[in-house]
């Protein structure tokens, strides 16, 4: 038997101890580095353009991958309905703002010339009638005439008056035109249809969508010829301003961050850009058993997002994975 295969055993075995420790020795050299770096990934808030009304796509303005600018015409939906009712308003509006200004004129000059003669006429056959009732007192006063006709003389003469005091009426009131409670009402009707008819052009305006911001045509929803449904999105917009960094940092990284702190994000092997952190997590992202200790609080990783600037967005893709470092970290 061969004594030494024990001591032959032991160094294999001590040698396998040393590399153990070798090994763990380089993992926790390289530790600290997984304070400073986390992994995270590129996403995007889109922005979905959709129009209030329905109807068939009849123009997509745009294709995916392009770059629009603010106010940039998307697509156009049917809209000869919404024409067809701003039209119809848009009539009814003018009808109703004659009848208002019809109401402020009064009566025709012909039927005023008309009320003015007969104002004349009964202003003459007043004159008269006094001039007759006066002569008929004077001559009662030299007993010429009798009471009774002294009588009947003053009778013409108080209704010629009251006849000419109603022709005067009447020509005033037909100068001031329509009584004020139906002018109002006209005024009502021209306030109503003005409101009808911007709610017709609104709905007008709708069938045609505009880029409300600047960005990339992330995709189209639907081809021309398809009917959109009242509300569903036909564009989708990704501004630069929308594209953000998610990571996700252990619990013993958190008290390192803040908002507001600069950090600095490795896209594969382009050069690293910055970007500024706006929100962290309250709510850890995975929680360990029941019990905390010192070592289950390292699993508890907490969500990160930062933005970088507009300029540096352009690099960045939805889903990218990323790698963040801390500003200052090797």
């Amino acid at each position: 038997m061969d004594t030494r295969l024990p001591s032959l055993q032991f160094l294999a075995e001590a040698r396998h101890i040393i590399g153990c420790i070798l090994l763990l020795l380089t993992l926790a050299a390289c530790q600290p580095a997984g304070s400073d770096h986390f992994q995270g990934y590129v996403e995007g808030e889109y922005v979905l353009v959709a129009s209030p009304r329905g109807g068939r796509l009849e123009e997509l303005l745009v294709a995916r991958g392009s770059e629009v600018r603010v106010g940039q015409p998307l697509f156009a939906l049917e809209a000869r309905e919404e024409a067809a009712a701003v039209a119809a308003v848009q009539q009814q509006l003018e009808q109703a703002e004659k009848q208002l200004a019809d109401l402020g004129k009064g009566v025709r000059a012909t039927e005023l010339a008309a009320l003015t003669a007969s104002r004349d006429q009964a202003r003459s056959s007043r004159d008269l009638a006094r001039t007759e009732a006066e002569r008929r007192r004077e001559l009662r006063q030299g007993g010429l005439v009798t009471a009774e006709e002294d009588d009947r003389a003053r009778a013409a003469f108080e209704r010629a008056e009251a006849l000419l005091a109603q022709r005067e009426a009447e020509l005033a009131t037909a100068r001031l035109g329509a009584r004020s409670d139906q002018q109002q009402a006209a005024a009502a009707a021209v306030g109503a249809a003005r409101a009808r008819l911007e709610q017709a052009r609104w709905a007008l305006e709708q069938k045609r969508q505009a880029a409300p911001a600047a960005g990339l045509v992330f995709d189209t929803l639907f081809e021309p010829g398809e009917y959109v449904p009242a509300g569903r999105p036909v564009v989708s917009l990704l501004p630069p301003a929308n594209i953000k960094i998610r990571f996700f940092v252990p619990e013993p990284a958190l008290g390192r961050l803040r908002i507001g702190q600069t950090v600095n994000v490795q896209v594969d092997d382009a050069a690293p850009l910055s970007a500024t952190i706006d929100y962290l997590s309250p709510r850890a992202e995975y929680t360990p058993p029941v019990i905390y200790s010192r070592e289950t609080r390292a699993k508890l990783v907490f969500l990160a997002e930062a933005r970088p600037a507009a300029a540096d967005a352009a690099r960045l893709h939805p889903g990218q994975p990323v790698e963040v470092r801390l500003a200052g970290a090797p």
